[in-house]
């Protein structure tokens, strides 16, 4: 199989990578497209691998040289200062025993924080997404990248910049949002931050996955054109374009019947040809094999690696199960042409001179490391604090100070495990190691609840687990409840992997209920007449209509996506009145399971309609928060009219009403009139966190491209289409609380690569003088 005339042959790289390639074997070369999982084990974090995972002995795997070193902090519990120092004395062997002397490129996981033992746990991505605050998870990227840097590693496999499409799906605390220019802003600031560190973020999953069949983990996607073009790759071209993001892996899925890891038409003509992508292209654990294993479009293991090389994957991850003797048998039978080994392998020295790696001699480890600083600790609150989300409330929050007697109930109330997502080392790793502590602070809800409120009676019932039938325990959390005069019922999830928990990778459900019998736990302090907040600790959002809507509610719900080490003292602090929440729903508040999958962003026959019985309209929408202050926002300004292809500015007033400080997360939404295509029925523009003092106001002023309201037309290029445009600034998707008109003019634009460059919103706050409340 060669290279075809539309593909490049071969990158762009140095004289220096020519030359050092010019000099290299077959199996040189190939060495350097795999990886290497020092530490494998059988107690692995992922099923299946054994099938696949090489024995080959690790002098033996490293003797032409490395391409990757899979996970070397992140698969046990090392201690990182000794692994440091381990890691430098073979990159050194490496340099100074093998024929070319090329280091090996180090990568982790770093979704929630460099996984690793004693490094700080930051919140999920989901409550990345709750936050809307692009400028603190730059932030945040940026210590975790500066960690990873510390400890000798150059390349983090995240963020996940899969759009949620169904929550049913185990991943989607993974995830940052259903809305695509959400995750794209959000994701693309955390490329920023990783980045700046001298760390290469790699996207996850391109593309795709999370719009797999009913929600199940690696099943099939049924998706059309446009949907992929208009809402699953927007993130992914953001990230590139915006971003220049280093790296991307491929997703596991199949689309319209074709795995994406042997599909050049996403891997190369849209990823380099182009978005102009020249970084590297790794595999997800284990995708090449599958190719012959699951997807059975490969005879054997050698024809799945050419598959995946063609394709454009340039290094298969964690181990070399198909790159290695697989594909060297087929090069030497004339099978498989080398220059697709070549190119594939001009790009990895490429990124290895990039980051410094063909210079680096690795003389001096690090002396000390501290993996969880001040700084750590005070990003992870920040962002943990930001990102809960109030979803009602009758006035009991926040509590009195002076609250006597305060009943914590709940699974999760006095579970650390229940604060961190499926990716954090404590759940991803240690739960295979239960007798090895998490390694750094972190405190459940019940020990912050009682620092919180020093002076109150704490009393705790645990009522039933996360899952289970046990009821047992029911009636002495309702007993406590009926003694206190508030309880605080903690619910949710139990992050683990493929079975060990309630979500996250592997972990797909067909019920959108909470997990076990918690729904009756929480009915049962209700009774008591006991004002009762419910607060989810939850990787997914979940059908608790019954909690918002039912006659017997309880008087508060906080949501709270698993928001990592200082978790329980933002939610101590929220609860307390002492930071007032701001976290905005950044997924519908489902319905029901059947209700899936639903996007606030679909057209009008996605929605409710009086030719169906079935409901699929969210018990709260896409953005819904609220605060402990009312927010006013009035008087929308909008350009009358902008030729297609320009931007135009909107304007809007937002008012403090209320007698406390609060922060308002101002949206502009969008609804193209009449269009060539079914476009949605709101659509988010453009969004900032507006701080306000009591009686304070602010001029929010947003620019925004026109290439915002593109779309793939009939032609199936994208285009900004001339036409009326309703827009409006509320609380959420579904609430209008000033409007205005735009009228898009002039002949139909085609989006250039330039529009999409620039195709993210400015926006300027003017504090004005404090008003009458």
């Amino acid at each position: 199989m060669s290279i075809p005339e539309n593909l490049p042959a071969h990158p762009a790289v140095s004289e220096r990578v020519q030359r050092l390639h010019a000099r290299m074997t077959l199996e040189e070369k190939l060495a350097q497209l795999v990886g290497y999982w020092v530490d494998k084990g059988e107690d692995t974090v992922a099923p299946l691998d054994g099938e696949f995972t090489t024995t080959t002995s690790y002098a033996d795997a490293t003797a032409n040289g490395i391409g990757h070193l899979t996970r070397v902090y992140g698969t046990r519990p090392v201690d990182p200062l000794e692994r440091a120092q381990w890691l430098w004395s073979e990159q050194r062997r490496l340099r100074e025993q093998t024929r070319l002397g090329i280091p090996a490129l180090v990568h982790e996981e770093c979704l929630t924080g460099l996984a690793a033992w004693k490094a700080a746990t930051f919140p999920t991505p989901l409550a990345w997404g709750a936050a809307f605050d692009p400028e603190l998870v730059e932030q945040v990227g940026a210590a975790i990248g500066a960690s990873m840097r510390e400890l000798g590693i150059q390349q983090g496999l995240a963020p996940v910049l899969d759009v949620v499409r169904d929550p049913r799906w185990g991943r989607v605390d993974e995830c940052i949002a259903e809305d695509p220019y959400v995750v794209g802003t959000i994701g693309t600031a955390y490329v920023r931050g990783l980045q700046s560190a001298g760390v290469h973020a790699t996207l996850k999953h391109f593309v795709g996955y999370s719009a797999s069949q009913a929600g199940r983990n690696h099943a099939p996607v049924h998706a059309g054109t446009r949907e992929i073009r208009d809402v699953l790759l927007q993130p992914f071209e953001m990230a590139v374009r915006d971003g220049h993001v280093r790296s991307v892996m491929n997703s596991y899925s199949e689309i319209d019947g074709v795995p994406v890891a042997a599909n050049p038409e996403y891997l190369t003509e849209i990823l380099r040809n182009e978005w102009g992508f020249d970084g590297t292209v790794v595999s997800d654990y284990f995708a090449v094999a599958f190719l012959h294993t699951m997807h059975r479009v490969a005879a054997g293991r050698g024809e799945a690696a050419e598959l995946a090389l063609f394709a454009g994957i340039d290094v298969e991850l964690p181990t070399g199960d198909t790159f290695l003797a697989p594909l060297a048998e087929r090069v030497r039978a004339g099978l498989t042409e080398e220059s697709l080994v070549d190119r594939a392998v001009l790009r990895v020295l490429a990124q290895k001179e990039e980051l410094g790696l063909l210079d680096a001699t690795f003389e001096t480890p690090p002396a000390e490391i501290d993996l969880d600083t001040p700084r750590h600790r005070e990003l992870a609150l920040r962002l943990a604090e930001e990102s809960l989300v109030l979803l009602t409330n009758d006035g009991v929050l926040p509590l009195a100070a002076t609250a006597g007697r305060i009943a914590v109930l709940g699974p999760n109330a006095d579970a650390v495990e229940a604060l961190m997502g499926c990716y954090s080392f404590a759940n991803h790793v240690l739960a295979h190691h239960p007798d090895v502590p998490i390694g750094f602070a972190i405190t459940p809800v019940l020990e912050a609840l009682r620092e919180e409120f020093s002076g109150a009676t704490v009393s705790t019932a645990q009522g039933c687990r996360v899952d289970g039938e046990d009821r047992s325990g029911i009636a002495e959390a309702a007993a406590a409840a009926a003694d206190a005069e508030v309880a605080v019922v903690v619910v949710g999830d139990r992050a683990g992997l493929f079975g060990r928990g309630t979500v996250g990778e592997g972990n797909d459900v067909q019920s959108l209920e909470l997990p076990g019998v918690q729904r009756e736990l929480v009915e049962a302090v209700v009774r008591t007449g006991t004002p009762t907040i419910m607060v989810v600790l939850s990787g997914r959002p979940y059908a608790i209509g019954w909690a918002i809507e039912g006659t017997d509610a309880p008087a508060a719900v906080l949501q709270a996506f698993f928001p990592g080490e200082e978790g329980s003292r933002a939610i101590a602090s929220v609860l307390s009145g002492r930071v007032a929440p701001s976290g905005h729903l950044p997924v519908s508040l489902p319905r029901s399971a059947g209700a899936q999958p639903f996007s606030y962003l679909h057209p009008v026959l996605g929605g409710p309609s009086e030719i169906t019985s079935a409901d699929s309209t969210p018990v709260l929408p896409f953005g819904h928060g609220l605060g402990y202050t009312t927010f006013e926002r009035t008087d929308l300004y909008a350009d009358a009219s902008v030729a297609a292809g320009e931007s135009f500015r909107a304007a809007v007033t937002v008012r403090n009403k209320g007698e406390r400080a609060g922060t308002d997360l101002v949206q502009l939404y969008a609804r193209d009139v009449h269009a060539s295509v079914t476009r949605p029925v709101a659509q988010l523009l453009a969004y900032t966190r507006v701080p306000l003092e009591p009686g304070g106001s602010a001029l929010v002023t947003f620019d925004v491209p026109t290439a915002r309201l593109a779309f793939t037309g009939s032609s199936g290029a994208r285009i900004v289409e001339p036409g009326d445009v309703e827009l409006w600034v509320g609380p959420s998707c579904d609430v209008r609380d000033a409007a205005a008109t735009l009228t898009i003019t002039g002949p139909e634009h085609a989006v250039t690569a330039e529009d999409r460059r620039v195709a993210g919103h400015t926006v300027q706050v003017h504090e004005t003088l404090h008003s009458d409340r």
